[in-house]
C-alpha cells in the first residue's frame, strides 16, 4: 500500500459488504449510545464488588482502566475516521492483520456483548427484588428482554431515540447524585462521613497493590463498551463529523463519572460495606437519610442496565450482521429487513438472554458474579486486538499519509494498551472470581480458531 487513499479503496470491498443499513443516526445519539453501553452494571453494581477487592485504592484502578480507555478510543478513532464501517474493528483486523484475525476478533467481541446482555439483565432481576423481592428473577429478564428487542426491532431511529433518552436519565441521575453527595461531605461534622473512610479501614491499600490491579479488571470490564460508537458510526449520518464528537465526549463523561462518584462514594459509607449483591449507590442513598431516595436511584440504575442492554443488544445484531456478510456465519443473519434492521441477526444475539435466564434460576445468588467471569475474556481479547490493528494500521501507512485524526504518542502508546490489556488477561488466571475467564474463554478461542480452518477448508 502506498498511501493512506490507496488502503481506503483497498479496504473498500469490505465496506461494500456491508451496504444497506440506514445511516441516520446523529453524533449526539451516537455519543449517548456509548455513554448507554458504559454506563451501567459496571458502574452501579460492579463498583461495589471493585470496591471490596480494593478498598479505596479502586480509584487507582479506575484510573488505570480510564487510561487504557483513553489510549484504545484513540486507536479507534482513527481507524475510524478512515474507515466508517459496521464491521469496525472486526473489519479492520481482517484487513490489516488477516482473515482470522477479523473472524476471531469478530466472534468473541459478538460473545462478550452477548453475555454482557446477559450480565446486564441478571442485575436487573437483582434491582427489582428492592421492589418485589418474591418474584423469581426469571420473570423480569423474560419481561423487560421482550420489550428491548421489541425497541431493536423496530428501527435504528427508534432504538437510538430511546437510547439517547435512556442515557440522558442516567446523565441527570449522576450529575444529582454528585452534587448530593458533594453536600452531605461538605456538611459533615465527622462521624462515619467524610474523606477520613479512605484510611480508617485497614489504609489505603487494605488488599495490597494485588486487590488494587484486580480491581482495574472490573474497571475495564466497566467500560467496556465505549467502542460501540465504532460499530455505530456505520449507521451515523456524517460519520467524520459524528465520530470526532461522540469520541470526544465520551472519554471525558466516563472519565468524569466513573472516578468522580467513587471518590464521593467512598467518602460516604466504609468500603467494607459494598459488595455485589446491592448496588453501592443506593447504599449512599439511604445514608443520606433524603425520603425514597434509594427507591429513585434504585430505578435510576435500573434504567441504566436496560440502557446498557438495549445498546448492547444493537451491537450483537450488527456484528453478527458483519459476519454474515463476510460469509463467516449463515447468509440470512445478513439479511435486512424493509426497516434496515437485521432483525435474525437480532434474534440470533438472545442467546446471552436465554444464558442468564438459566444461571439465575440454577444459582440466584451467584448469577451476576458468574456471567461477569465468562464473558471477561470475549471483552478483553477484542480490546488487546484493537491495539495490536491499531500498529498494523499505522504501519501500512506511509510516513507522508495524511490521516484526519492521529493517534497520539504512536507507537508507545499503542503498544502501551496492548501490553496492559495482556497483563490484565494473564492476571484473571491468578484470581478466584476470574479463574472461568480463561478456563471457559481459552477453549472458545481454540474452537473459533478451529471453527475458521473448518469453514474456509469447506469453502
Amino acid at each position: 500500500m502506498h498511501d493512506a487513499t490507496d488502503s481506503a479503496g483497498a479496504f473498500s470491498a469490505i465496506a461494500q459488504r456491508e451496504v444497506g443499513l440506514r445511516r441516520s443516526l446523529s453524533a449526539a445519539k451516537l455519543s449517548m449510545i456509548a455513554i448507554g453501553g458504559a454506563i451501567g452494571t459496571g458502574l452501579f453494581l460492579g463498583s461495589g464488588f471493585a470496591i471490596s477487592t480494593a478498598g479505596p485504592a479502586v480509584l487507582i484502578s479506575y484510573a488505570i482502566g480510564a487510561l487504557i480507555a483513553l489510549l484504545l478510543m484513540g486507536c479507534l478513532a482513527e481507524m475510524t475516521i478512515a474507515h466508517p464501517t459496521v464491521g469496525s474493528f472486526g473489519a479492520y483486523a481482517e484487513h490489516y492483520v488477516g482473515p482470522l484475525a477479523g473472524f476471531m476478533v469478530r466472534y468473541a467481541y459478538w460473545t462478550g456483548v452477548v453475555l454482557a446482555v446477559g450480565t446486564e439483565v441478571t442485575a436487573v432481576a437483582l434491582y427489582m427484588k428492592f421492589w418485589f423481592p418474591v418474584v423469581p428473577a426469571w420473570v423480569w429478564i423474560a419481561a423487560f428482554s421482550t420489550l428491548l428487542v421489541g425497541v431493536n426491532a423496530f428501527s435504528v431511529g427508534v432504538f437510538g431515540t430511546v437510547e439517547y433518552w435512556f442515557s440522558l436519565i442516567k446523565i441527570a441521575a449522576i450529575v444529582a447524585f454528585i452534587v448530593l453527595a458533594g453536600y452531605l461531605i461538605a456538611v459533615s461534622s465527622g462521624g462515619t462521613i467524610g474523606f477520613s473512610n479512605y484510611t480508617a479501614y485497614g489504609g489505603f491499600l487494605p488488599h495490597g497493590v494485588g486487590g488494587m490491579w484486580v480491581a482495574v479488571i472490573i474497571a475495564v470490564f466497566s467500560y467496556f463498551s465505549i467502542e460501540m460508537i465504532a460499530v455505530a458510526a456505520g449507521e451515523a449520518a456524517q460519520p467524520e463529523i459524528a465520530i470526532r464528537q461522540a469520541f470526544r465526549s465520551t472519554v471525558v463523561r466516563l472519565v468524569l463519572f466513573y472516578l468522580l462518584t467513587l471518590a464521593l462514594m467512598l467518602a460516604i459509607i466504609p468500603w467494607t460495606q459494598a459488595g455485589s449483591t446491592q448496588s453501592p449507590f443506593v447504599l449512599v442513598m439511604r445514608a443520606s437519610h433524603v425520603p425514597a431516595a434509594a427507591a429513585v436511584m434504585n430505578f435510576v440504575i435500573l434504567v441504566a442496565a436496560l440502557s446498557a442492554m438495549n445498546s448492547q443488544l444493537y451491537i450483537t445484531s450488527r456484528m453478527m450482521f458483519s459476519l454474515a456478510r463476510a460469509g463467516h456465519a449463515p447468509r440470512s443473519l445478513g439479511v435486512l429487513n424493509a426497516r434496515g434492521v437485521p432483525l435474525r441477526g437480532l434474534l440470533m444475539s438472545t442467546l446471552g438472554i436465554a444464558l442468564a435466564t438459566v444461571i439465575s434460576v440454577l444459582s440466584p445468588a451467584s448469577a451476576f458474579l458468574t456471567m461477569l467471569g465468562i464473558s471477561t475474556l470475549c471483552a478483553m481479547f477484542p480490546w488487546m486486538m484493537i491495539f495490536v490493528t491499531h500498529f498494523f494500521f499505522r504501519r501500512a501507512q506511509p510516513p507522508n499519509a495524511r490521516l484526519s485524526f492521529r493517534m497520539w504518542g504512536f507507537p508507545v502508546t499503542t503498544l502501551l494498551g496492548a501490553a496492559l490489556m495482556a497483563a490484565l488477561i494473564v492476571t484473571t488466571a491468578f484470581t478466584h472470581t476470574f479463574r472461568s475467564t480463561l478456563e471457559f474463554g481459552l477453549p472458545f478461542l481454540g474452537l473459533v480458531v478451529l471453527a475458521y480452518y473448518v469453514w474456509y477448508r469447506r469453502r
